[in-house]
């Protein structure tokens, strides 16, 4: 399938106010291409818990960006992205990326889902999200100068989300990306304890990282007045992805853009510079 183009019809993209959708928003119109944003407070608005709201936000799209919220692991997820999909390709719309999670079991289901639809498929699968750490649950740690996670020792390879988003608006748009699947990391695997240090350097700032077991963290956000729903789904991507299954680097970012991941220093060192840890 040749590539998007301005002359197209809009992108959609559910989930276009989110991490890695309100990038690739950016960066399609900028380019000069029209984007429709598939949220429940856009016009016309999208549900995911709601069909009715799908069609009206397919319609006429040239291409559309797959994001599940909280995670395409929660239960229902893939029955959704399933009944979304077959929809999708009734509807003519056959260009779909789909963001997934590495070394999540039921992200792979949803996968498969795309893989085996007959669509013009992506998948972006990517780890743990740089920016969690500056626009996520991490973040008002990194301001108060302790950070508290489940998680030890385990290495991961955090992926900055600009180098997300930059894959998918590449496998929106451009051509010889159809059937792929892009597993993107950071160039370095990193423990969460360095990851805080390294923040800590750039920023000048005293902040100590302490790890916590599952539980005693799960009861600490359960204290704190967190809902059950996004506690659940914490323990569960904490159990299940940070034992050590992803310490390993992929060449996804290098093999869809021609470049090098971007480092997690930088991103602490822009990060800081946009004021964003300074409360």
């Amino acid at each position: 399938m040749s590539g998007i183009n301005a002359g197209s019809g809009p992108v959609l993209l559910i989930g276009g106010r989110g991490k890695t959708g309100s990038r690739v928003a950016d960066a399609l119109e900028a380019k000069g291409i029209a984007v429709r944003l598939g949220s429940r407070s856009a016009t016309p608005s999208f549900d995911w818990h709601d069909a009715s709201t799908w069609p009206a936000a397919m319609e006429g799209a040239s291409a559309a960006y797959i994001t599940y919220y909280p995670d395409v692991t929660v239960p229902g997820a893939v029955e959704a992205i399933e009944a979304f999909v077959r929809l999708a390709l009734d509807s003519g719309l056959r260009r779909l990326v789909l963001l997934s999670g590495r070394g999540e079991e039921e992200a792979i289901r949803a996968e498969q889902v795309l893989i085996g639809s007959g669509a013009d498929w992506t998948v972006v699968r990517a780890s743990w999200f740089m920016q969690n750490f500056s626009e996520s649950f991490l973040a008002e740690g990194v301001v108060s100068g302790e950070v508290v996670f489940a998680a030890d020792a385990v290495r991961e390879p955090f992926v900055d989300v600009e180098d997300i988003a930059d894959v998918v608006v590449e496998a929106l748009i451009g051509d010889g990306h159809v059937g792929q699947i892009y597993e993107v990391t950071g160039p370095r695997l990193i423990t969460f304890a360095e990851a805080v240090g390294e923040i800590a350097e750039v920023t000048g700032q005293q902040i100590r990282y302490v790890p916590l077991s599952v539980d005693d963290y799960a009861e600490g956000l359960r204290q704190a007045g967190v809902p059950d729903e996004y506690i659940d789904l914490l323990v569960m991507l904490t159990r299940e992805v940070l034992d050590g299954r992803n310490e390993s680097l992929s060449d996804g970012v290098r093999r869809a853009l021609g470049r090098e991941p971007r480092d997690f220093r930088d991103y602490a060192r822009a990060a800081a510079a946009s004021g964003v840890w300074k409360g």
